[in-house]
């Protein structure tokens, strides 16, 4: 028997498929389609086992359909964009264009030599302008049709990496790339509208027969629909109303306060000029520095603080206090909860701990009432009404029903849907990923690059002449930018962004304390547009070269 010699073997036969265009998808309607798709790879640098066990599965499922007489698309691309090209980048002082083509250049190279039956012909890499067009065409189309936004709002911070990280990346209240201590900061961010599609999503998992059971219902509790009401509560210290919403209108009669996230707007006007006012505003830093998921697991202390303040029952008119909690998050419902402690586990244990008066209004059918002191936890079946009223002796199912209508004939509230889905938030990126293609204008407002200009670039944009450390932070920034038609300045002052993005190029530039900067177009042989940008200080001057773009906006240059 002849010996294995895979060098000389696996040469020769990629080399005659590579000859023979083999893998080359080539367009025959007389044969079936077969679109074998594997998950691009991160061009870190190397491939490891774990992609070698992916892309195995991968080329054999292709090789079988392709014998088996299919049209077969088996194509290979790079998830490029993302912090980790960036922080190498900081780290050895290269671009991270260059890291990352270099790394796409070895690890196609490792591809290759596993002889996996990709068509390199249609090979893409996301952080190519070609690829990301596309992006930021989709990102205008949504745009168009109100499905992307931008809004202010409390977020995960690393102050290391200087980027917003998911729930996910948060881990123990640290960044789960660097260990940093994660904060929570309030920035202005673009979102797409996904909750617009959260009951189709819902629907059609009813369509996904392939798919585990216990996956579906992970997706079902990620959705998180919920029927309730909105109930509105009067705060007479602020002459104004909260919102909240509840699963449980059947229990409101049992209302014996109100939690707000430490994260609520509304939580600095109540505490305002209150002896609590510097407990409160203590919790609300220490909250910042947990996570979502670690303040509402199950296994958390239930912690918080009294406000100072109060809000009217709108059935009963009575007055219960605010507080604020770790369980109650922001991003939830309407940020601010009404809590029944006699028919709610989390809000019985807040009770008992910080002795707030518990109120029991549904009681076992046929049973007598129990007094609220010897409740030894919170009673959640059902039963029928008791202490709530006009409703008392009502089934609390029937409840439910009846008194969101009531709500709604008072006009202080009504039956609602909420979901637990939020929109997604897309604006991570500090520099490498897709530039996202609008202009901030201080005349016009938000305005969309033009399609004809995209794609705005993310290159490389400047050249440092001291060294700048990534931990600046961008508090105000003045840039003066030229009117061509009448070469007047006009000033754009921009808070707290992660980017400036201008025709054609992203810039992130982090400052740490406020300063002036002046934007000094000059016109290039070359047709493209240099910017000096120079701080009144010693702090350093940095160069950017940007194409010509003629963007829809009175406040950008136009050449």
């Amino acid at each position: 028997m002849k010996s294995y010699k895979p060098r000389e073997i696996e040469q020769k036969w990629q080399q005659y498929w590579n000859e023979t265009k083999a893998n080359v998808t080539n367009e025959d309607d007389s044969k079936e389609k077969f679109y074998c798709l594997e998950q691009f790879p991160y061009p870190s640098g190397r491939l490891h086992m774990g992609h070698m066990r992916v892309y195995s599965i991968g080329d054999v499922t292709a090789r079988f359909k392709r014998m088996k007489g299919y049209q077969v698309l088996h194509p290979m691309g790079w998830d490029a964009f993302g912090m980790p090209a960036e922080n190498a980048a900081i780290k050895f002082g290269a671009q991270p264009s260059k890291w990352t083509y270099e790394n796409i250049a070895f690890m196609r190279g490792q591809q290759k030599q596993l002889g996996v039956s990709y068509d390199w012909d249609r090979e893409i890499a996301t952080c190519s302008p070609d690829y990301y067009k596309m992006t930021q065409q989709l990102f205008l189309l949504f745009y168009e049709r109100g499905l992307a936004y931008r809004k202010k709002g409390a977020v995960n911070w690393c102050p290391n990496d200087q980027t917003v990280l998911a729930n996910e990346q948060v881990e123990d209240g640290r960044c789960w790339r660097c260990g940093t201590e994660v904060t929570k900061l309030d920035l202005e961010q673009w979102y797409f509208k996904i909750t617009d599609y959260a009951d189709r999503l819902l629907a059609d998992l009813d369509e996904l027969s392939g798919w585990p059971e216990k996956v579906k219902t992970m997706q079902r509790n990620w959705i998180g629909r919920s029927t309730g009401a909105e109930v509105t509560f009067e705060i007479p210290d602020l002459n104004d109303r909260i919102t909240v919403f509840t699963t449980r209108p059947d229990t409101l009669y049992g209302v014996t306060f109100m939690v707000l996230a430490p994260e609520h707007p509304a939580v600095r006007e109540l505490i305002k000029g209150k002896d609590t006012e510097a407990e409160v505003l203590a919790f609300v830093e220490r909250m910042k520095k947990e996570s979502d998921i670690t303040r509402t697991s199950a296994d958390a202390p239930k912690e918080g603080v009294f406000t100072g303040s109060y809000a009217r029952n709108p059935l009963t008119g009575e007055e219960v206090p605010i507080w604020i909690a770790n369980y109650v998050l922001m991003d939830y419902g309407t940020g601010a909860v009404m809590a029944v402690p006699a028919h709610d586990t989390r809000d019985f244990a807040f009770a008992r701990q910080y002795d707030i008066p518990i109120k029991r209004v549904i009681q076992p059918i046929g049973e007598g009432f129990v007094p609220e002191e010897e409740m030894a936890e919170a009673y959640t079946e059902d039963g029928v009404l008791v202490q709530s009223g006009s409703f008392n002796g009502m089934p609390n199912r029937e409840a439910l029903v009846k008194i969101g209508g009531y709500l709604e004939e008072r006009n202080v509230g009504g039956a609602t849907v909420s979901y637990r889905l939020r929109d997604w938030l897309v604006s991570r990126q500090r520099y490498w990923g897709a530039p996202i293609p609008m202009i901030y204008c201080d005349s016009c407002g938000t305005v969309p690059v033009p399609k004809e200009d995209l794609p705005v670039r993310c290159r490389r944009m400047w050249s440092l002449t001291a060294p700048v450390t990534r931990s600046l932070n961008l508090r105000s920034l003045f840039i003066r930018l030229a009117r061509h038609a009448a070469a007047q300045p006009a000033v754009k002052r921009i808070r707290w962004i992660h980017s400036l993005i201008l025709p054609g190029t992203i810039c992130v530039l982090r400052i740490r304390k406020t300063m002036k900067f002046h934007l000094l177009p000059r016109k290039r042989t070359n047709g493209s547009l240099s910017m000096s940008i120079s701080a009144e200080s010693s702090t350093p001057s940095f160069t950017c070269f940007i194409p010509v773009s003629s963007p829809k906006c009175c406040m950008m240059p136009a050449w």
